[in-house]
């Protein structure tokens, strides 16, 4: 059983869903609860997915919660997720149960949390219980999130599936560890999905792809390539995949430049193999999009959404671009001048390849369960 609520974009509902792929291969039977908005384009992997009522946040404000009609969230609304969680693990029983980020994150969700980890550790026979996180965390504003974050691990969890190699992105960089959280950490490579394979197209050969989510998230980056493709700065062709609700945006950008020098349409499912065929890429730097440039090699500009207290993505981003073939451009420092220097820097620079150990992180993950699974049982 494993817990998700991703409340901006999709990559923390994205990333359980590819665990859930593994253990399902594995032969396990597999239940995923989401707890933000329904991602209908999003594979469940063999999984059976159980919807809570969904939340996500107000923008970047991940303290003010809100349902699907765009309301605060009440205490009904509450309730009724704490008593279908609970609900669920009665009736599943799990022998393993994940929760997603908590109790690292998600604390405005800590009431049904720590309702679900209490119920679980009441059963009769406790599931073995971990968290899992990527590789960058929100650093705690406070010492007593620390000392909080602590208490839990200790009073309910056997481990941390930690989707990261140390040698490339410790979580210590962006999480303060203390020495009893250390031996409960499990490395387990990054999460990706298999590399994207040959399909014989084309599209996207020797450009610039640039991608970066969709509304506001996206908007300042897409605008910046826009003007950066039509002031012909670069001789490649731009390539800008928008998010499909995004139409009225997309018109505007394709009226900044001729379409010899800027291509805009929408997010494709081939991304991956685009990826592969660019240039070189521009985008935000989240987990999944870091990843995919990193696995396909491409020359990267990482411009990290920094939106008020966001600062994964700017820590991401700092500590990847130590690597050669990938800058990083602060949205303060955003201009298309700026976004041509960057792309400019890294072109025809290979980004040197991880090591394709640190990339089966979801195959990894059973193999750590399943001896965890055998010692507990033992």
């Amino acid at each position: 059983m494993i817990v998700v609520t991703h409340l901006l974009g999709t990559g923390h509902l994205s990333r359980a869903l590819a665990l859930a792929e593994a253990f399902a291969g594995r032969g396990w039977s597999v239940d995923v609860v989401s707890g933000g908005r329904p991602a209908p384009h999003l594979d469940t992997g063999g999984a059976t997915l159980h919807q809570l009522p969904p939340l996500a946040s107000d923008g970047a404000d991940f303290a003010t919660l809100l349902t699907a009609d765009g309301h605060p969230a009440d205490a009904r609304t509450f309730a009724a997720r704490r008593a279908m969680l609970t609900g669920l693990l009665d009736s599943l029983r799990p022998d393993v149960l994940v929760t997603e980020l908590f109790p690292f994150g998600r604390r405005a969700l800590a009431a049904e949390f720590d309702d679900l980890l209490e119920r679980a550790r009441g059963l009769p026979a406790p599931p073995l219980t971990l968290a899992s996180v990527r590789d960058i965390l929100a650093p705690p504003s406070k010492p007593a999130r620390v000392a909080e974050t602590e208490r839990r691990l200790l009073g309910f969890y056997d481990g941390v599936l930690v989707h990261s190699d140390p040698a490339v992105v410790p979580l210590e960089d962006s999480w303060p560890l203390t020495p009893a959280m250390r031996p409960l950490l499990r490395y387990t490579g990054f999460v990706v999905p298999p590399p994207a394979l040959g399909d014989g197209g084309t599209d996207g050969q020797g450009e610039i792809l640039v991608t970066a989510g969709g509304g506001p998230v996206g908007r300042p980056v897409f605008e910046a390539a826009a003007l950066c493709a039509a002031s012909a700065a670069l001789p490649q062709r731009w390539r800008l995949l928008v998010a499909k609700g995004d139409a009225v945006l997309a018109d505007r950008l394709r009226a900044m430049a001729p379409a010899e020098r800027l291509v805009v349409e929408p997010v494709r499912p081939d991304f991956r193999a685009l990826l592969g065929r660019a240039a070189a890429s521009v985008g935000r730097c989240g987990y999944n999009t870091a990843l995919d440039c990193l696995t396909a090699g491409v020359p990267s500009v990482f411009c990290p959404f920094e939106d008020g207290k966001e600062v994964e993505q700017t820590i991401r981003a700092a500590i990847l671009a130590r690597r050669s073939g990938i800058a990083m451009l602060r949205e303060a420092a955003l201009t298309p001048d700026s976004l041509a220097g960057a792309v400019r820097s890294v072109l025809g620079v290979r980004i040197p390849p991880l090591d394709p150990a640190s990339l089966a992180g979801a195959a990894r993950s059973v193999e750590i369960v399943e001896a965890m699974l055998a010692e507990k049982r033992s």
